[in-house]
């Protein structure tokens, strides 16, 4: 069984980082998948089936914990799977991997673009809205009910320790829309002149707990308070499978010395310990919707979405390992 160059090269430049971002790296698997099938010498289908799950797997062990990737590969394979449980020959087999993986290319890129329509007809003129951390599908949104005519202001949280928020002050400001920087620990302060909260996720649980920048939970249990909404912007292969089977989602750590410069913890006290985690957990009680490619759902629907999308269910298996 052959496993073509193009994927393996692919799979070095996820795991080195060469490819990276959520929705990059979960096309790029597609995409393998898609030339593997394209050009296998396989002559039976067992053959070619085996050589799709040899890449599937190959792929999946580069990254395994970023959830846009397995997503990616299950979105494909479940498809191939159906297809070969079912009797399919090699060029039918062949056929329905190609179309699966060109189906989610084409998903995941247009996913920003109807994330950014459907949420914007929640966005209401004169709102001012919130945001923390940078985020693609929730600047979408924000940019699209400016574009609709809407005159919107957007409080930008600066998301320490890595201020990702003046990437998102900028972008918003570029396309003309009024900004004001806060630190962030002014969000409760400014929650009062806020009108709706728009944030985006890293990945979201089976219960509708959103995984994002550090911070989020803080920002959306303020808003609970104030009687805010909070609406997280997620492409749906943002969604954890993992978390159907009571995984919990693992919190990475990060160098202190983004929290403080090198030079001067080094001359800190010995019994001062710097952490600096990168993301935590708001549970879905304080999310009032998720907007999604494929229309606003509660979180409690998330469920939904991860038996649809990926074919999961209680008793899995990944779609490459049997």
């Amino acid at each position: 069984m052959t496993v073509l160059k193009e994927v393996l090269e692919i799979a070095e430049k996820i795991k080195n980082m060469e490819i990276r971002g959520a929705g990059k790296i979960a096309r790029f698997a597609a995409y393998a998948l898609q030339v593997q099938a394209e050009k296998s010498k396989a002559t039976n289908v067992d053959e070619f089936w085996g050589e799709m799950k040899q890449a599937a797997k190959i792929l999946f062990e580069t990254r395994p914990t970023a959830v846009s990737l397995p997503n990616a590969l299950r979105y494909v394979m479940h498809r191939g799977k159906i297809a070969y449980q079912s009797g399919a020959d090699l060029e039918q087999l062949r056929y329905v991997i190609i179309t699966a993986a060109k189906e989610f290319i084409h998903n995941s890129e247009k996913a920003i673009e109807r994330i950014g329509e459907i949420g914007a007809k929640r966005i209401e003129d004169g709102d001012v809205i919130m945001t923390h951390c940078h985020s693609k599908a929730a600047i979408s949104v924000m940019k699209t009910a400016w574009d609709q005519g809407k005159d919107i202001k957007v409080i930008v949280t600066e998301t320490r320790p890595k201020w990702q928020g003046k990437i998102t002050a900028k972008e918003l400001a570029s396309y003309g829309i009024p900004v004001i920087y806060v630190v962030d620990s002014a969000a409760r302060h400014y929650m009062k002149m806020t009108d709706k909260v728009v944030m985006g996720a890293d990945s979201i649980t089976v219960n509708g707990a959103v995984i994002n920048k550090i911070g989020t939970a803080l920002i959306a249990l303020t808003a609970k308070e104030h009687r805010v909404w909070t609406m997280i912007a997620a492409e749906t292969y943002k969604f954890h499978p993992e978390t159907m089977l009571g995984q919990l989602v693992e919190i990475e750590m990060r160098d202190p010395y983004e929290v403080i410069p090198k030079e001067e913890l080094e001359t800190w006290p010995k019994n001062i310990e710097v952490w600096n985690p990168a993301f935590d957990v708001t549970p879905p009680e304080y999310v009032d919707v998720i907007i999604t490619e494929r229309g606003v759902i509660p979180p409690s629907a998330a469920i939904d979405i991860l038996k649809e999308e990926f074919g999961w269910a209680l008793k899995y298996r990944e779609p490459w390992e049997d």
